[in-house]
């Protein structure tokens, strides 16, 4: 019992998302003494649902395995290609198959949605009494879940918070080596890419909150971060700061491919039907992260080009690269400058 304890004040003392799955796994691997255990997750794509490992310990590991955030989608298995997973999805109970070895499923839930399973492979079928226990952690880490999305998320949208924004700017962003050189090609194909952030705002979006009312507007908002999940792919991280400003944090090969993920948003957005209101637009400025930059530095060269937008027009995407380029807008930034506080 004592060493239950232990594992789960040591899952519940993270609040990185990466290491609280690796910390599960590696919780089960000690407790039970599986072949394996592993965690996958489902991530949307055109192309079909597909499953990627956030976590997987074998008994001869020493350290868990897993997917890389910025995974190219055709790198992973579809859902159909485990149907034992597929069938825990579906019934969002617990699934076995016979052996040796022998694989035990459990659905992995949020308070929302199931969004993957635990799979066990074991020298001998699991025990009920283990099977209680695994429930049990896996309440435990839905609960402690939902602690970190109400940290983490905004409230209305459920997209990612500022405070998120940060943090993931200073984890990923600042990898970057300086003149780090960009390949063409598919956004999520690896190396050579570098990070992009984008600020996205409604255009006249006061003017839907004083005709309509802000329940309305609040309708708007909601139905807007649900356009960006479709519009996006699944590595890409969407905020909304407040108002009608969102934020996207990519990783993509160039200008030229940045400007087509936004433009796909910007007409999505344009040709969605929202109720009561109709038809409403966005403008979209964007810009490529440096090594250097500050993210305070960064979304102000972003904040820049949306600016630039909605001063010219409207329901358009400009590249701040580009505006400088051309002369309209001057790049204040320093390279070489470190913002400290």
């Amino acid at each position: 019992m004592s060493e239950l304890v232990d594992h789960l004040a040591h899952l519940t003392g993270f609040r990185d998302r990466d290491v609280l799955d690796v910390t599960l796994v590696g919780a089960f691997k000690d407790l039970l003494q599986p072949i394996s255990v592993a965690i996958y997750r489902t991530v949307h794509d055109a192309g079909g649902d597909r499953w990627l490992t956030r976590a997987r310990l074998a008994r001869e590991d020493v350290a868990a395995s897993a997917d890389s955030a910025w995974i190219d989608l055709d790198q992973l298995p579809v859902i159909d290609d485990y149907p034992l997973r597929r069938e825990c999805l579906r019934t969002q109970e617990m699934v076995t198959s016979g052996g040796p070895p022998f694989l035990s499923l459990f659905p992995v839930a949020t308070d929302r949605e199931v969004v993957g399973v635990l799979e066990f492979e074991t020298d001998a079928p699991m025990s009920a009494s283990d099977q209680r226990m695994v429930g049990s952690i896996l309440r435990i880490y839905r609960n402690f879940q939902g602690l970190l999305d109400y940290s983490e998320r905004d409230t209305l949208t459920g997209l990612l918070n500022r405070k998120t924004f940060d943090e993931t700017f200073l984890k990923t962003a600042l990898q970057l080596p300086a003149g780090a050189a960009r390949c063409e090609g598919r956004r999520a194909s690896g190396a050579g890419q570098g990070y992009w952030l984008g600020v996205i705002d409604i255009d006249h979006f006061k003017n839907v909150n004083d005709t309509y009312g802000h329940l309305i507007g609040d309708e708007v908002l909601l139905l807007l971060s649900r356009l960006m999940r479709s519009s996006f792919r699944f590595h890409d991280r969407l905020y909304r700061f407040g108002g009608e400003e969102f934020v996207v944090f990519m990783r993509c090969g160039s200008d030229a491919d940045a400007r087509l993920a936004f433009e796909r948003l910007r007409v999505n957005a344009e040709h969605y039907t929202f109720p009561q209101v109709g038809h409403i637009t966005v403008s979209i400025g964007f810009t490529e992260i440096k090594p250097t930059d500050t993210p305070s530095a960064a979304f102000e060269r972003a904040d820049k080009a949306v600016y630039y937008a909605k001063t010219h027009g409207r329901n358009q995407v400009c590249s701040h690269a580009e505006l400088v380029a051309r002369g309209e807008l001057v790049d204040g930034s320093k390279v070489g400058d470190v913002e400290l506080f």
